[in-house]
């Protein structure tokens, strides 16, 4: 398939506003499941889904955490500027580390009433974290990258020895960013159900949704019939709900996400190689980035961890590494450095006519027409996703975030 024949036109659906779940269940794994099986497809409820996994298949995890990344500042005039936070500048890029700052930092962001806020204004904010008193400042530090400076300290009489980190101010500061098309405000619910019970590295503006549905005892069963579990982290960025705007897909302006492996990770992919099932979207993007990342290496051992988005389409006919010696590789490179994790960045663009590497199939919700994650779908079960969704509409299942879930083996 030639990539510029793609068309935005063939990968669109009609979804009504009411077939969009604006809620979750009372009980995350009592969703329905709609399993896809080499053509074939079964309707069942999301906490039998032991039954349908491959004997020894590994599923992967993405436990990121999603933070309460939009914050509100009010002018004297009255006038609310919104700032939502997308990546961290300074003192650090890497976002778990940015969670630990104490005192100042810059943020890129999306800026809400943008007009109203001049360079030289300075907003502040008094929080109250664990008894003291903090005072928050905002001011703009790079108005053309849309870079925000925010910058705290007690102010408390008599501090009892505290020093705020970020991921406490935003806590106390932020609200949860729930996806547009909710079309509602957060609600107190929000702050745990918009989370998977694995979540555990704080850092993501959006939740990876297949996950929503797992509860303790899906997990317990799923390890009593041995099916192996490996977590992972991919900060989803708020560019997963990104339209595409343009008729030629590979024109779209892909997103850029953050992951994080750790060299145990690598290892544990390297066992099961051929069983490899993502738990969402984002799980997905961030093995087979690993995978490109390796084949870099494999050419240059200097390479960088960032894959732009159309690494994998450049050069068609080249023979292309294995995923273990790929893998093996990148273990190679953490032992000639000393490092036990690696941070990278992907904006990977999967769509149709893409060759998985890792992944042999997906547990994944059901996602927006003309949207690069129902392209990720259309790449691994071909035009058989119309089918799925036709499915799925037939079905009554929810969509999108807090919708239903599929489980796809090609």
């Amino acid at each position: 398939m030639n990539i510029q024949d793609l068309k935005l036109a063939d990968y669109t659906y009609d979804l009504p506003d009411e077939r969009i779940a604006k809620f979750p269940l009372e009980k995350r794994d009592e969703s329905k499941l709609q399993v896809y099986q080499q053509g074939k497809i079964t309707h069942t409820v999301f906490h039998k889904i032991n039954e349908y996994l491959p004997e020894n298949t590994l599923l992967v995890f993405n436990n990121t955490k999603v933070i309460p990344a939009r914050i509100h500042f009010q002018k004297l005039t009255g006038a609310v500027i919104q700032i939502f936070l997308l990546h961290p500048v300074a003192p650090t890029s890497v976002i778990n580390l940015a969670m630990e700052v104490n005192d100042t930092c810059v943020w890129e962001c999306m800026i809400g009433n943008r007009k109203r806020w001049k360079k030289e204004d300075i907003l502040s904010k008094i929080l109250t974290i664990s008894g003291e008193k903090v005072e928050v400042k905002t001011s703009i530090f790079d108005f053309e990258s849309n870079q925000v400076q925010l910058s705290w300290q007690v102010i408390s009489e008599n501090p009892e020895n505290f020093t705020p980190k970020f991921v406490d101010i935003i806590q106390a500061l932020g609200e949860i960013p729930l996806p547009p098309y909710l079309n509602r405000e957060a609600e107190e619910a929000d702050y745990e159900t918009y989370q998977t019970v694995y979540s555990e590295k704080k850092g993501a503006v959006a939740a990876p949704t297949a996950g929503l549905h797992f509860t303790d005892e899906v997990l317990q069963n799923l390890s009593n019939q041995g099916i192996k579990e490996e977590f992972i982290t991919l900060h989803v960025g708020a560019g997963t709900f990104q339209p595409i705007k343009v008729e030629n897909i590979v024109e779209h302006r892909m997103h850029n996400e953050q992951i994080v492996f750790t060299k145990k990770n690598i290892g544990i992919l390297l066992e099961n190689i051929g069983n490899t099932i993502p738990v969402g979207t984002t799980s997905m993007r961030a093995l087979e980035s690993l995978y490109w990342y390796g084949v870099k290496l494999t050419k240059d051992f200097s390479s960088t961890f960032f894959i732009e988005k159309l690494d994998p389409y450049q050069n068609p006919s080249e023979s292309l590494p294995s995923p273990e010696l790929a893998l093996r590789t990148i273990l190679a490179k953490m032992e000639a450095t000393g490092e036990t994790e690696i941070t990278g960045e992907t904006e990977i663009f999967i769509f149709p006519g893409y060759q998985f590497k890792i992944c042999k199939g997906i547990i994944t919700n059901y996602h927006q027409p003309e949207s690069t994650l129902i392209l990720l779908i259309a790449a691994l079960i071909g035009e058989d996703w119309r089918k799925v969704y036709a499915e799925a509409m037939a079905k009554d299942c929810r969509f999108l975030s807090y919708g239903d879930s599929s489980l796809l083996l090609p």
